[in-house]
């Protein structure tokens, strides 16, 4: 009912009929940036707020509300204080580096971001290897973060730094595992195509108990990957006082700050196009009537709802356990996670052979 695709056609066809194709693809590209990182800081400050007032609701407190209505503006406040802040120069620090890592870290998650499709017709891009991208460009923020480590000539940061890298070098293997687990069922690894294959039903409940294990084992490995608790070593302040951007101040901390919640919105995104449906609404076998109800909410209304019911498992996570040591943290993916990926794997694959799924 709901399809972007004519709308965007005719905008390149308008652009193209104005002005010569070069042009028009500079404009049409131009827009499209503008309105990624409209939409990234938009998420980004709406991510910030959500957390810190679901953590005092856990904790029995009010969060922000002072400024704004209900504190809405808060985030926003807390971002100009941090444009407005000195930046703090490292004395022997590597400058060039120490510089360029936060853009590194806030670009893969932009472009992360491009190839997921937020309702039919409305992506930056459609690759035939989308989930292959995805894990791609996600996994070169982990570059970042060795160099800003690195590059800050502290020993707090370079421990942070150590343990991040070898934290999402190892759990980037569930992630990776578990969403092959889903292109088996559907093969293919466009995400229109996978999004297709769900509309007689959604992988986590047409794919049998092994979808469901490989949405629960993905949900624990991209919480880890992103760094954030009961994963958090790399920031564990206790001990490595703020971890890889200790040395960082101003708006260099605030891209460390964006993108690591920008990164948990590309893993709900993520589960929610493969596992849930994407934009797809929720039907209930044969009632058609409800279906029909279900068809009138608009697809991006689905989407988001979805990626925030992610959301907030991963923020309960955070809010509820225990930060995890090193040790215990490396052996729950090497031990318990990658041993039972690989055994569901081939169970999901012995089930789509055998065409035992929905």
């Amino acid at each position: 009912m709901y399809d972007f695709t004519p709308m965007i056609d005719s905008i390149t066809g308008y652009l193209n009929g104005v002005f010569t194709p070069f042009w028009a693809g500079l404009i049409s590209m131009v827009m499209l940036g503008v309105v990624l990182l409209t939409v990234y800081a938009v998420l980004g400050l709406y991510l910030v707020f959500a957390e810190r007032k679901i953590c005092a609701r856990m904790q029995n407190r009010l969060g922000p509300n002072r400024v704004g209505p209900f504190g809405l503006f808060q985030t926003i406040a807390d971002l100009i204080k941090l444009l407005l802040k000195e930046l703090i120069f490292i004395k022997n620090a590597d400058n060039f580096l120490f510089n360029i890592a936060p853009f590194i870290v806030i670009i893969a998650s932009i472009m992360a971001i491009g190839s997921i499709p937020f309702a039919k017709g409305l992506q930056a891009i459609d690759l035939n290897i989308g989930v292959l991208y995805i894990l791609a460009i996600s996994s070169m923020g982990v570059i970042g973060i060795l160099i800003a480590g690195w590059a800050s000539n502290s020993k707090y940061s370079v421990i942070g730094a150590m343990r991040s890298g070898a934290q999402v070098i190892s759990y980037e293997l569930s992630v990776g595992l578990a969403l092959l687990c889903i292109i088996v069922y559907a093969g293919s690894m466009q995400f229109s195509e996978i999004i297709a294959s769900q509309e007689d039903g959604w992988w986590i409940f047409k794919g049998h108990i092994p979808a469901f294990i490989a949405f629960v084992i993905y949900l624990i490995a991209g919480t880890a990957e992103t760094n954030r608790g009961p994963f958090d070593l790399a920031e564990a302040e206790s001990e490595l006082t703020a971890g890889f951007h200790t040395e960082y101040s101003g708006i260099k901390f605030a891209f460390f700050f964006l993108a690591e919640y920008m990164n948990m919105f590309v893993i709900a995104a993520i589960a929610t196009t493969l596992f849930l449906g994407g934009w797809l609404p929720f039907h209930l076998f044969q009632w058609a009537g409800f279906n029909h109800v279900m068809d009138y909410i608009p697809p991006v209304f689905w989407f988001f709802a979805k990626t925030a019911f992610v959301i907030y498992l991963m923020m309960w996570f955070k809010w509820t356990f225990p930060r995890l040591r090193i040790d215990q943290l490396l052996a729950l993916e090497w031990k318990y996670l990658l041993p039972i990926n690989l055994i569901n794997l081939i169970l999901i694959s012995f089930l789509t052979l055998m065409q035992w799924h929905f």
